[in-house]
């Protein structure tokens, strides 16, 4: 039975799915891109209803109009042809499929401020010799962790809200979650050396030339991008050897490395408990570095006799501890959620999971843009130029 016609629907659609060949079938949930694609192959694709879910019916389009009717039948099993393997869907946000168009607003809204803040950093701090200094450096390295953070899955995200595109391979998946993890986790790392970039400025600032180079922070970074490559990597590798089971589906905008794994027929106890333990290591050190560094900070502050050089000093951490009170609560609860958070409503963890990834890109250009003199001066001198019809450059007064 060819030409099958398939509307376009956000939802999941129950299908009765017969091999020419051998004559076996099964029901199976799939999305309705996915559908059109296999009307290539030799299948009978009949629409099944839910109460009678073995009786195939009329040739033709059925999907759910109540998004929770779906919920339960996610993990339905299923058998394709081997070419069916290297395929999952990624379903965005269950439960509020017929609002995916509304909520890409804000989404793409997020990403592309994000973009314009972060390379507007990156373009300024290149161009002007005067900010080629540690601090601005580290500036540099937070909005290229940033932009490609948010880069791993927003375009997804967004292909899966538009035009309903959600499946990807096995290969795509793992080949995100990679990079997904390795940015994030390079982020922090980031945020750590910048806490350490803040404790000797103002513990020890007639150092702070000697102490913290240009070379050692490119060494640092090196080293920060390292072990977020080794984490990442082993994340991906434990995945990559499981069996997935018939139903590829995931509930989620991206492939992040719980969720892939829940689709697992093997034991995943190794994985899970992996993940668990290295997000404890990683995030407990540098959350306990960044404290150490900050209790230096309060203890040399306290010292300082002086009500105005207190303000001044504590001023300089101020856009710090906001990219900190962005990036590591919301992290946190997404990460034990994942594994102990039975009772959080789905739609509300993967909202909440994909807004720590685009709110901090958005807000850290704005916030160190506002805090740093140099370079928000260096900023506007550039906007000023731009739209200025006699190229006047702007003077801070």
């Amino acid at each position: 039975m060819d030409g099958i016609s398939l509307r376009q629907s956000p939802a999941l659609e129950l299908v009765r799915v017969r091999d020419l060949n051998t004559g076996k079938g099964a029901s199976v949930w799939l999305d309705a891109n996915y559908l059109a694609d296999r009307e290539k192959k030799d299948w009978l694709i009949a629409v099944s209803t839910e109460g009678t879910p073995n009786q195939p019916v009329e040739s033709g389009t059925w999907s759910i109009s109540e998004p929770d009717r779906c919920t339960g039948h996610l993990m339905a099993n299923f058998s394709f042809s081997s070419s069916d393997s290297s395929i999952f869907i990624l379903t965005g946000i269950p439960g509020l499929e017929a609002d995916h168009i509304w909520i890409s607003i804000p989404f793409s809204a997020f990403y592309i401020m994000g973009l314009l803040g972060n390379f507007t950093v990156l373009f300024v701090v290149g161009k002007e010799q005067t900010l080629h200094k540690p601090m601005y450096l580290l500036l540099c390295m937070l909005a290229l962790s940033d932009i490609t953070t948010s880069t791993s899955f927003v375009p997804k995200a967004l292909c899966i809200f538009w035009f309903n595109l959600k499946s990807i391979t096995v290969g795509g998946c793992l080949t995100q979650m990679f990079f997904f993890h390795a940015f994030s986790t390079m982020h922090s790392a980031v945020l750590v050396t910048m806490a350490f970039d803040r404790y000797v400025a103002i513990c020890n600032p007639l150092r702070y030339a000697t102490i913290l180079t240009n070379a050692r922070i490119a060494k640092l970074g090196l080293m920060g991008l390292t072990r977020a490559v080794l984490f990442a990597l082993s994340l991906s590798l434990l995945l990559s050897g499981q069996p997935f089971c018939a139903n590829r589906i995931i509930p989620h905008t991206y492939c992040d490395h719980m969720t892939v794994a829940k689709v697992s027929c093997g034991d995943i106890t190794a994985s899970r408990v992996y993940g668990l333990l290295m997000a404890f290591v990683i995030i407990g050190f540098d959350l306990t570095l960044i404290g150490l560094s900050y209790s230096m900070i309060i203890r040399t502050v306290l010292r300082i006799s002086s009500k105005e050089a207190n303000q001044k000093a504590l001023n300089t951490c101020t856009a710090h501890i906001c990219a900190l009170l962005m990036a590591y609560p919301l992290g946190l609860f997404s990460t034990l959620s994942h594994r102990f958070g039975q009772g959080i409503t789905p739609h509300v963890h993967i909202i909440l999971s994909n807004l720590n990834f685009l709110i901090p890109p958005m807000l850290n250009p704005i916030i160190y843009g506002i805090k740093t003199k140099d370079l928000r001066d260096k900023v506007v001198k550039y906007i000023c130029r731009t739209y200025s019809p006699h190229g006047t450059d702007f003077k801070p007064a």
